[in-house]
């Protein structure tokens, strides 16, 4: 039996906000409830306010705000000798910057935040920061090494009943059944992590469950149009409650889904769209899926193989140091699959500019 699902994100004074609140809210009272703490002096309540406030900023894709945020409450938590606060704060930094495609960034900050969680006794933050490990892991392609502590995440929020903690563990393990083609299990598990959802009105991890499954579908082959319902689905509630990064993922999939039923020219419009949301955001790890998928559809619509194979080099030299194994092997993928492209000799063989709809050697009547 699972309770219903709470943000623990949301501490102090700001308890009382659901997990379904509005981020436009969560920002607004936590940046009221942050200057009446600054005021009483208290710098607990500072640090506690301050998280709110910079994971509002973060989902919003206010990139500079979410950092000089989590900064200032790990700040005002050690002023407090706040274990526990601090490592909330570290978690939120080690959040955002894998949000920035910094990953051993990432990894650094969340160590340090499972650790003060460990010491200060507060499980929820031990184990979301050992989750974002987990996540980081999984964005980079390691399923060895971060699929056993997926499961072992799993199992301890089961045994919780902690909701929003196992859709995430479901839909991570999920994710990796996907991505290593087990198309059935990955199926079961999203579908498990919706109904979980559902039930705990945790409207963000439906969201992304809803997304998992409308991917699913549409990798197999099946049902292009239901997919594109659940994508609606799950769009509504991103718009609803304002997520932002979750919106633009929604964006990219559902081009995915018209790119995989042959629909070129509504998936070159949607990564455009895609694109141009998580450029605004400065995420790069969206920004890279959705300009390869663009680069996909352009070649689908008569663009020249040169040229596109020389786009998907310059593609895979900016992921190079990022450590995003999977979407690299992703652009190697499609660098294969693209009919006589020649080997580029220099990176302005094909500019920049050439990502653009105006792309007169297409051919293809865009």
């Amino acid at each position: 039996m699972y309770t219903k699902a709470f943000a623990p994100e949301y501490q102090g004074a700001l308890t009382a906000l659901s997990v379904n609140s509005s981020l436009a809210d969560v920002l607004a009272k936590g940046t009221e409830q942050l200057r009446a703490a600054e005021r009483s002096g208290s710098a607990g309540d500072v640090a506690r306010a301050g998280l709110a406030v910079a994971e509002a900023n973060r989902r919003l894709g206010r990139i500079r705000e979410a950092d000089r945020a989590w900064k200032a409450s790990y700040r005002s938590a050690r002023t407090a000798t706040d274990e526990s606060a601090m490592a909330w704060a570290l978690w939120s930094g080690g959040t955002l910057a894998r949000q920035r495609g910094r990953l051993p960034l990432a990894r650094r900050l969340l160590s340090h935040a499972a650790e003060l969680g460990d010491r200060g006794g507060d499980v929820l933050a031990r184990g979301y920061s050992l989750a974002g490990m987990a996540e980081t892991g999984r964005i980079e392609g390691d399923y060895a090494s971060v699929h056993r502590l997926h499961e072992q995440l799993l199992a301890e929020a089961r045994e919780r009943g902690e909701a929003r903690h196992t859709v995430w563990a479901l839909e991570g393990i999920a994710q990796m059944h996907r991505n290593t083609g087990s198309y059935d299990t990955a199926l079961a598990m999203f579908e498990e992590a919706a109904g979980i959802a559902r039930s705990a009105d945790d409207q963000r991890g439906l969201a992304w469950a809803l997304r998992g499954i409308a991917d699913v579908l549409s990798v197999r082959g099946e049902a292009p149009e239901r997919a594109l319902e659940l994508l609606s689905e799950g769009e509504a509630i991103c718009r609803r409650m304002k997520l932002t990064s979750a919106l633009a993922y929604n964006h990219k999939m559902r081009a995915n889904v018209f790119f995989r039923s042959g629909r070129y020219r509504q998936a070159r419009e949607v990564y455009e769209q895609a694109l141009a949301e998580f450029e605004g955001m400065n995420e790069p790890r969206g920004a890279a899926l959705s300009r390869l998928g663009l680069l996909k559809s352009l070649a689908r619509l008569g663009r020249c193989p040169a040229q596109t194979a020389a786009d998907l080099h310059r593609l895979r030299r900016t992921l190079g140091g990022t450590g995003l194994r999977h979407t690299r092997d992703m652009v190697d993928k499609a660098l294969a699959e693209l009919p006589g492209a020649p080997e580029p000799v220099t990176a302005s063989a094909a500019p920049e500019e050439r990502y653009e709809r105006a792309d007169a050697t297409s051919g293809a009547g865009r």
